[in-house]
């Protein structure tokens, strides 16, 4: 598996307040938490609402799947033959298939997924699978949610 290349491109402002490129660079920080996979977070916001005058690098404050009353921008790539975990996150997730397929699996039920389709991952415990021979690339933006109740269980972060 090639390593992941993400271009990340930051906007800011200058200190006449003119818009400005403040980063501009491939993506370095890049993890994989399995084989056959890899990650890289664009930008990441510690609180709601977003403070956009917040000078620190966005992409430095992450260190774990999900983010306390925050939001997380990551691009993630599913290897072939990738076996994901079956995992819980406290947030609502939007993502969108970039290249490639994928298999979602849920609590008995699995959907295949192909460039272009989108998801909203209602804090539900999922699995992405890569059955094919092509690496699925995938942008995932991760928002801060209530915690789930559901007949009086509370549903837990797992995985």
């Amino acid at each position: 598996m090639e390593p992941l290349k993400i271009r990340r491109v930051v906007t800011g402002h200058n200190q006449e307040g003119r818009a400005i490129v403040a980063i501009d660079e491939t993506c370095t920080q890049v993890i994989s938490r399995r084989a056959q996979h890899q990650s890289c977070v664009v930008w990441a916001s510690d609180r709601f609402p977003t403070d956009n005058q917040d000078p620190k690098d966005g992409c430095q404050i992450v260190s774990q799947t999900s983010l306390d009353n925050g939001s997380i921008f990551r691009i993630s790539e599913y290897g072939p033959g990738v076996v994901s975990r079956m995992h819980r996150t406290q947030s609502m997730d939007y993502a969108v298939i970039l290249s490639g397929e994928i298999d979602m699996e849920l609590e008995g039920q699995v959907v295949r997924l192909r460039q272009g389709d989108v998801v909203v991952q209602r804090g539900t415990i999922h699995n992405w699978v890569n059955p094919g021979t092509q690496p699925c690339r995938i942008a995932f933006v991760l928002l801060s949610a209530k915690k789930l109740e559901f007949q009086g269980m509370n549903l837990e972060e797992e995985g």
